[in-house]
């Protein structure tokens, strides 16, 4: 964890960081009287709040409004760590409620800028049940297809985290920022602080990036661009009518088939062989994932882990923005095979983007799934299996490129029914040559024999119905 943490700014100045100093229009929900020291007559409660009013500014831990990130319009809501340390109190519940309904009403998307303590104690179990109003109203809000993002400062910890914060569809922290359930007061005193920081949280998977404070407001477009809403009362602007926050989104166009990139020094026509196949696909020399993302979108934006404290380096996932400014949602395999927590990941994103009206490519590269000890373990085949459902009940379309090894369930899983593609340097087959030959106890000279009744070329996928075509 670095050695300083980031400075913790107010809640306005978290805010005029991403929309500018007259990008914010401040609302406030309706008044709410409260009985003297609050609903547990906690004395010196009244007076408490007092001095935190005086000293911030704020009527409360928390200031929401509209306002215009780059070019994009959002509601945006700010935790004042300085009041009460952030913490949710009933008022504070009445502004995240508002705020949501606020997002839903509007339909716009959610910004989140969290710094937090967590529940108020002063208020003891009407406190604690504000976290029950937040996570309906996020709820809501999901199920009308508007995105929410969570920017967490320094400190975000508690009901706090585990509501606004890590319930949001995409987590971005702050360098150095304490991010965790367990605050720095009541964690155990032996706790490595490396795992309640947001570093640690992105090596966990609960974070989606650490982003600089100097490149949050373009990251932040990016993301609101990327993830809509994608229809009028999205466009850009600090308010949008009121809409129906009921309607929901028609199927968008299908992601357009990424072209074929060369391979250095290698021919351009189909193999002629199953074994020839194999080694195309295996070559070192043939183009990864990471090129095909790279000549594919102008921008692209990360979705980082499971959520269950697993990453797999090995399988990208997140949404991108093409040159024309449409966006797509990714999961890409990148020739390793594919663990627990990539499938899962994997999932997360293609629901997303399935929630948001956003199409869907995958880029089809495995041997097939890990099936070591520690992959059985992390629950292999209920994270393949919730894979096959995500791409099974997808609305958007999903588009797939097979751009080398396709191998058995393992890539099967992320391959679109009635819309895959291949290049000509891959091959999808049942199980590796090499394993049939050996279940079928045939000596290694017949792999090559073996790899040719499998039917597993480009040409023979097209043949059989699986591909649609061999992407040239």
């Amino acid at each position: 964890m670095p050695d300083e943490t980031p400075a913790r700014m107010t809640a306005r100045e978290a805010v005029t960081l991403l929309t500018g100093p007259a990008g914010f229009t401040e609302h406030l929900p309706p008044p709410r009287e409260l009985p003297a020291d609050g609903p547990l007559g906690w004395a010196g409660y009244d007076a408490a709040r007092e001095r935190a009013r005086t000293r911030t500014g704020e009527e409360e831990s928390v200031v929401y409004g509209t306002g215009v990130v780059g070019d994009r319009a959002c509601v945006l809501l700010s935790f004042e760590f300085g009041f009460l340390g952030g913490s949710l109190g009933q008022r504070t519940g009445d502004r995240l409620e508002a705020a949501y309904a606020l997002a839903l009403t509007r339909r716009l998307p959610l910004l989140a800028l969290v710094a937090t303590g967590g529940s108020r104690m002063q208020e003891g179990m009407v406190a604690l049940t504000q976290l029950q109003r937040v996570a309906a109203a996020a709820t809501r809000l999901r199920a009308a297809g508007l995105p929410q993002i969570a920017v967490v400062r320094d400190p975000t910890t508690g009901g706090g985290w585990a509501t606004v914060g890590a319930g949001a569809d995409v987590v971005l922290a702050l360098p150095g920022a304490q991010v965790g359930f367990a605050g720095s007061r009541v964690r155990p005193a032996d706790a490595d602080p490396y795992a309640y920081s947001a570093e640690g949280q992105f090596a966990a998977g609960q974070v989606d990036a650490v982003v600089p404070a100097d490149e949050l407001t373009a990251t932040v477009t990016h993301w609101l661009r990327a993830l809509g809403p994608h229809d009028p009362s999205g466009a850009p602007g600090a308010d949008v009518p009121d809409a129906d926050p009921s309607r929901s989104h028609g199927a968008p166009p299908a992601a357009p088939v990424p072209r074929a990139l060369p391979v250095p020094s290698a021919t351009a026509r189909l193999p002629e062989t199953g074994r020839e196949a194999v080694a195309r696909a295996r070559d070192a020399r043939r183009p990864r994932a990471e090129a095909y993302l790279a000549d594919y979108f102008a921008v692209r934006l990360p979705l980082h882990g499971d959520r269950c404290g697993g990453t797999d380096p090995g399988l990208l996932c997140g949404f991108g923005l093409r040159a024309d400014g449409s966006p797509v949602a990714y999961v890409a395999q990148c020739g390793t095979a594919t663990r627990p927590a990539g499938y899962r990941t994997a999932a997360r994103t293609i629901r997303l983007a399935d929630r948001l009206g956003v199409p869907v490519l995958t880029l089809v590269d495995t041997p097939g799934a890990a099936n070591d000890a520690a992959a059985e373990r992390a629950g292999a085949g209920a994270a393949i299996a919730e894979t096959f459902a995500a791409v099974a009940a997808a609305r958007v379309p999903v588009t797939t490129l097979v751009i080398g090894e396709g191998g058995s369930g393992g890539a099967l899983a992320l391959a679109a029914p009635g819309n895959t593609h291949v290049t000509a340097d891959s091959y999808f087959s049942v199980i590796a040559p090499e394993l049939a030959a050996a279940i079928l106890k045939r000596p290694p000279s017949e792999t090559g024999a073996t790899a040719d009744q499998l039917r597993l070329r480009p040409q023979d996928l097209v043949d059989l119905g699986f591909a649609r075509s061999i992407v040239g």
